[in-house]
């Protein structure tokens, strides 16, 4: 079995279009639209194979939604476990205008979910825990779902001494934050870092102090702040580093993040130092910003991109 689990709570149909121009009132006709399975684990389990590695990914589905976007997985090659909740799986929409280069998002909400629910997800997520596993939770969480799920689950994989990788946001990644119980990886945008220090962190030193803080108070060994166009910033407990990969033919930001977590998980379990993970998943961002819609990081290109990628110690 993959030493490599991913855990998708709240998983998306995502579909992708094109129209030339987007404005309100008449009927917009739009391009034959693709399908892809989305969502924040499924999408690292997608970068990962796109790498050459090898993840089983647990997938909490719904409804008709749910039986297409499993299909889609197996199609792509995915091994995936269904974990089986109330009501349809959540579709989201992307759109971009052919005349601007805009990109529109929309994005809807998923199924609600019961203390049940919970405890049968842990209870499945025990059975494939053999031990040294690394869990990677990722992508948004259902209404229902706390961020003492976080806790739960990082106290169930460290009892056979797995490790918890977790890119959330909104009120989970505020608890974990409030609430340290030694993460293993935690990763977040600029955006979210700002909101959590109450302040507007201009210098990438500030960037860095506030990831070190994180480490310090317990909430992760590692703690990655996503800067976007500009690269990520990386704090252990004996480092701190910034890693930055410039492209010019950008195509769409849709899964750079989970690219960039699907390239350090994957450098992480063949043993790769903290800095080298990092300029892998940065090399990975790039990669994906260079694929339409929600394709994800190509192996080409991410292999191209890891020479260029400028690592600079903080």
């Amino acid at each position: 079995m993959p030493n490599i689990i991913t855990i998708t709570l709240n998983p998306a149909l995502d579909l992708s279009t094109h129209v030339a121009g987007v404005r309100p009132g008449p009927k917009l006709r739009c391009d034959q639209p693709t399908a892809d399975p989305g969502g924040g684990g499924v999408n690292v389990s997608r970068a990962i194979r796109n790498l050459g590695g090898r993840s089983l990914a647990v997938v909490c589905l719904g409804g008709t939604i749910g039986m297409r976007l499993r299909s889609l997985l197996d199609e792509e090659g995915i091994t995936s476990v269904r974990y089986e909740v109330p009501g349809e799986t959540r579709q989201s929409l992307s759109v971009v205008d052919t005349q601007t280069g805009a990109q529109y998002r929309f994005v809807m909400p998923g199924p609600e979910w019961s203390q049940a629910e919970i405890d049968g997800l842990n209870a499945l997520i025990a059975k494939f825990l053999r031990g040294k596993e690394t869990i990677v939770l990722s992508g948004s969480q259902p209404t229902g779902v706390g961020g003492e799920f976080i806790s739960t689950l990082n106290d169930l994989g460290g009892s056979v001494s797995s490790r918890l990788a977790v890119d959330v946001s909104g009120a989970p990644l505020t608890y974990v934050v409030q609430n340290p119980c030694d993460l293993w990886l935690l990763r977040m945008d600029l955006h979210e870092a700002r909101e959590l220090s109450g302040s507007k962190l201009q210098e990438m030193s500030e960037v860095a102090e506030f990831a070190a803080v994180l480490v310090e108070k317990g909430v992760a060994l590692h703690v990655v702040i996503g800067l976007g166009a500009d690269g990520s910033v990386m704090a252990t407990e004996q480092a701190r580093f910034h890693a930055s990969c410039r492209v010019e033919n950008t195509r769409s930001a849709t899964g750079a993040g989970d690219s960039l977590m699907g390239a350090m998980i994957y450098a992480f379990s063949q043993n790769s130092a903290p800095q080298d993970a990092l300029c892998k998943g940065v090399a990975a961002a790039a990669a994906a910003v260079m694929t339409d819609a929600t394709e994800l990081c190509t192996r080409d290109d991410y292999e191209t991109l890891c020479s260029h990628v400028k690592l600079t110690a903080l």
